[in-house]
């Protein structure tokens, strides 16, 4: 067999055996809620929800490092359809349960595809669908869709971001990122533990890992944290007075919205005032003598970065009880033994984790092609931060920072929904977004405003992101309330949406 014989049997094994009219990529909250919205709100629609790994869960199913749980309440991470009944902090096994059991009680599991790897996408205008390639545990496959639903988040699940430290390859222990634990588990008892890092994992991991002989956290600068009773007490009440469960979760969701966005509001306006409450909570716990300053007041306003919930104030707790020690400073480099500071301290250590956050995944790293050109979502600009300028029958969904990432998901699929059966009533096959004759000299700026949030992880790659414009329906602005308002009065017939 020739050359062009083999390439032309590999197309041949790759050419779409299957469509399907709404094809969702990633099983993890996202995708299950994706579908789950499509089967209620759009019956009629055949539909296959593509998962790269063994089982569901995404985020849930990949991190395994102690302690791991979710740093949102479970009543606004949960979804709307589906009450929560535990404690509002919640361990990754209660968030895969509550997850395979919106799986099995609507019907999800035969339209899940495990195992399979997306690693490119394509567009073809004339057959008005989208082509998706990639492999599987038997090889290459191929399927096609009318409308592509991308849920498969925002970074890259397996490989963490580890920042170059100079002599690393001296180190002599055991180094690992979080985000790569052994499924296995580590053994880490009677071991010193260095964790670098200042964010919701090392907040995890401080108080859940008891066995080992001390933990240190080395931070180059430090994160606001608030600490918390892991408990909602107007639940327990209605609870304890019979209230039905359906409405115990929504009267929740509204009060924990409600509060949650009054602390946004405060954290904007009074940022001082947040400021100085937080430390007085950090100081409860840590007594006054503990030096507040430099280990927890950080450089920028509260909520310019996630403010961290730490639940019960665990990891104070830790650090309070003397397992646990906080080291504020630069890196120099690694050693055998350790980590040396800049200020010349040496931490040693006979493990190193890094919780250094992730890295950015923009549509799962897929290559995506519109008609044969290479689409760059880099120079789009972006729809409501779910639909992208020039690219046909595709909606994003990335969620919030301050609020629940599921509410956004709930609201998303809603959109889509009425915007799916909006088509069908009126006979069109594709939809796209496009900027407006009013919109020609609107300023475009990178995806997220610098001055309201900036996490390094964005920053890092915010150049692949899409772009944003000044008016509210041209950018992602974070704002669950006002979404809540704004996203189901779209009117799917403005300018901007250009149908064929």
């Amino acid at each position: 067999m020739n050359v062009m014989t083999v390439e032309g049997a590999a197309r041949e094994a790759t050419q779409p055996a299957e469509h399907v009219d709404v094809l969702i990529v990633g099983a993890g909250i996202s995708g299950i809620g994706a579908a789950k919205h499509l089967q209620d709100q759009c019956p009629g629609k055949s539909y296959v929800i593509l998962e790269a790994f063994e089982s569901f869960g995404g985020t849930w199913w990949s991190h395994r490092y102690p302690g791991i749980r979710s740093d949102s309440d479970l009543y606004t991470f949960g979804y709307r359809f589906k009450p929560w009944v535990g404690p509002p902090i919640a361990t990754r096994d209660e968030i895969l349960k509550y997850l395979g059991e919106v799986i099995a009680e609507n019907g999800l599991a035969p339209r899940i595809r495990y195992g399979h790897r997306v690693t490119h996408a394509a567009w073809d205008s004339e057959a008005n669908r989208w082509t998706l390639r990639g492999t599987n545990a038997e090889g290459p496959f191929a399927i096609s869709a009318t409308f592509l639903w991308m849920c498969q988040g925002y970074y890259r699940h397996l490989k963490g971001y580890i920042p170059d430290w100079e002599g690393r390859e001296r180190y002599r222990g055991i180094f690992l990122h979080a985000m790569e634990w052994p499924e296995g588990g580590l053994d880490y008892a009677g071991k010193r533990v260095a964790i670098i890092g200042s964010g919701a994992t090392t907040a995890t991991i401080v108080p859940n890992m008891p066995e080992a002989a001390h933990v240190t956290v080395v931070q180059r600068s430090p994160t606001y944290f608030y600490p918390a009773p892991n408990r909602q007490d107007a639940a327990d009440t209605m609870r304890a007075l019979g209230v039905p469960e359906a409405t115990v979760h929504e009267v929740t969701r509204r009060k924990i919205l409600h509060d949650q966005h009054e602390i946004t509001e405060r954290c904007m306006e009074e940022p001082e005032v947040v400021k100085s409450e937080l430390l007085a909570a950090a100081r409860l716990f840590l007594g006054n003598d503990y030096p507040i300053d430099p280990h927890f007041t950080p450089r920028y306003r509260p909520w310019q970065q996630r403010l961290a919930y730490i639940p019960d104030g665990d990891m104070f707790m830790g650090i309070a009880s003397g397992k646990a020690s906080m080291v504020t400073g630069e890196i120099a480099h690694f050693e055998e033994t350790g980590i040396r500071m800049k200020d010349g301290t040496l931490v040693e250590a006979d493990i190193v984790i890094a919780a250094t956050g992730f890295n950015l995944s923009i549509l799962g790293d897929i290559a995506f092609v519109i008609d044969g050109q290479t689409l760059e979502f880099g120079k789009t600009v972006t729809y409501r931060g779910m639909l992208f300028t020039g690219v046909p029958n595709m909606v994003w969904i990335f969620g919030y920072f301050r609020y629940s990432w599921t509410l956004r998901v709930d609201l998303v699929a809603d959109f889509v929904c009425r915007l799916l059966n909006h088509m069908d009533r009126k006979g069109f096959r594709r939809v796209e977004v496009a900027l407006r004759p009013e919109d020609h000299n609107m300023p475009i700026l990178p995806f997220i405003d610098e001055e309201n949030f900036n996490p390094n992880y964005l920053k890092r790659d915010l150049d692949r992101l899409p772009k944003r414009g000044d008016k509210p329906e041209w950018q992602h602005n974070q704002d669950y309330p006002r979404e809540l308002r704004e996203l189901p009065a779209i009117d799917l017939d403005d300018p901007a949406f250009r149908y064929a």
